[in-house]
């Protein structure tokens, strides 16, 4: 299978790139280059030009604009990098002989009454949550074979060290406080999991939705203070607040979340928990160094 990974910079492309290994992939980055990457403007790039370059047999759609808030402002940016780009980029590949596998988001849902299977009816709050379903949408209708991979709170290492487990750690390390929501509830998941899992869907041909998460559903402080105790650091800098208290200009986020992944065992795949995936990070160390 060779691969080409949209998005190979950031955490989900970046443990893609690392499952797959480099020989077999091709990897696009849009700000952070990369040796041999290609640049790439998922709101507006040449989809074809990119595909007839690389000659895939799989498209895995990992970038995106996922600042939440910023896409409440920048509204057409938004849908236009994570709508109209993937479903272009899925018509050209589906034109190459190639398939698409699309990274989605529980945002596409209110939080009403969470955790969610992949056939509850999408209902999202932000316009980030909107762009995303505006995309699988565009990835399914460009080639109905598609794979739309529903997923969150990614977590794991990375080159640029921007995760929460990253800021949260820092924090703790400096003894400084964080704020944390305890009322945002979802299915915190490690980047390689999610990397493996995406892979193995493909060898066996899944398509249409999956949700591919962790296997526990936890508020975001609930989360936080299991990270501070597997890596024997004190919690006391972890202040848990209400979603409301970080003020008017936050947009609107699911809170009672999380997502089911009946279909994901259903295929022999599962996931690590929290305290898991933090030793593989520890002992298999990858991009910037976690300051534990």
């Amino acid at each position: 299978m060779k691969a080409l990974v949209v998005g190979a910079a950031g955490q989900v492309g970046g443990a893609l790139m690392e499952r797959l290994g480099a020989e077999a992939c091709a990897g696009t980055y849009f700000e952070t280059p990369f040796p041999d990457g290609v640049r790439f403007d998922l709101g507006s790039g040449d989809a074809a030009t990119l595909i007839t370059r690389t000659r895939p047999d799989v498209v895995f759609v990992a970038a995106g604009m996922t600042h939440v808030d910023r896409c409440e402002s920048e509204r057409d940016k938004a849908f236009r990098i994570n709508g109209d780009g993937p479903g272009a980029l899925a018509a050209a590949a589906r034109a190459g002989g190639a398939r698409t596998v699309y990274y989605s988001t529980e945002y596409v849902f209110d939080g009403q009454d969470g955790p969610y299977s992949e056939e509850d009816e999408p209902h999202p709050v932000s316009v980030y949550g909107a762009s995303k379903l505006a995309g699988e949408r565009a990835v399914l209708d460009a080639d109905p074979a598609a794979l739309i991979l529903r997923t969150t709170v990614v977590y794991g290492p990375e080159e640029q060290g921007k995760n929460f487990v990253y800021r949260l750690v820092a924090h703790l390390r400096e003894g400084s406080e964080i704020r944390v929501p305890a009322d945002q509830i979802s299915s915190p998941t490690y980047n390689r999991d999610l990397a493996s899992a995406s892979v193995a869907l493909v060898l066996q041909g899944a398509t249409g939705i999956v949700n591919v998460v962790g296997p526990e559903i936890l508020s975001r402080a609930a989360f936080a203070e299991r990270i501070a105790r597997a890596l024997d650091l004190d919690p006391a800098p972890i202040r848990a607040v209400t979603t409301r208290s970080f003020g008017p200009g936050s947009a609107p986020r699911p809170l009672r979340a999380g997502l089911r992944v009946d279909r994901l065992t259903g295929c022999g795949l599962g996931m690590r928990n929290v305290e898991m995936t933090l030793r593989d990070w520890i002992d298999h160390p990858r991009g910037k160094a976690l300051p534990v």
